[in-house]
């Protein structure tokens, strides 16, 4: 992908855009103080360096069934397995986030189920079947999701100086 020189530009338009995928690029041209070719250039280059990743409708998880939120932590048996691992991770549908840690575990994901029932099994029966997987540990069973966002704080004043993005 290469480097890329994130200026003030980038970043104006980077924080406008993560409140609101959905902005119209000529709104964000105007807030910009730039032609609406230019934020279309912008953004296009944005995607193709990587820094945007794409754009999404967020799903009201609880509204379509899937009421138990949890965080789990997985210990590797070897951590020469880390990468065929995160693979069958990433086949289960339920495990919506995956980061690799330091500390206790070497993975900690985020996993949606329908209830406890659920979670028991998708547990059990898909994460602990892995090979490579030691053993895991639930840490929290969520109540609520108080609040969701995106990094929006890319700052923008007068003595920013460019940074180089890889």
């Amino acid at each position: 992908m290469g480097q890329h020189r994130i200026d003030r530009l980038d970043k104006k338009i980077l924080q406008l855009i993560s409140k609101d995928a959905r902005i119209p690029f000529l709104e964000v041209a105007r807030e910009c103080n730039v032609s609406g070719a230019a934020i279309h250039q912008r953004i296009q280059k944005l995607k193709n360096t990587g820094i945007i990743k794409g754009s999404e409708f967020i799903v009201d998880n609880y509204k379509v069934g899937y009421q138990t939120c949890a965080y789990i932590g997985i210990t590797l048996s070897d951590s020469k397995t880390f990468t065929a691992v995160a693979e069958e991770l990433s086949k289960i549908p339920e495990i919506v986030e995956c980061h690799y840690c330091t500390g206790k575990y070497s993975l900690f994901v985020k996993i949606y189920a329908r209830d406890n029932r659920h979670l028991l099994h998708v547990i059990i029966d898909r994460i602990t079947a892995i090979k490579g997987i030691s053993h895991t540990e639930t840490f929290q069973i969520s109540l609520d999701e108080v609040f969701r966002r995106q990094l929006t704080v890319f700052e923008t004043n007068e003595e920013d100086n460019d940074e180089i993005i890889e």
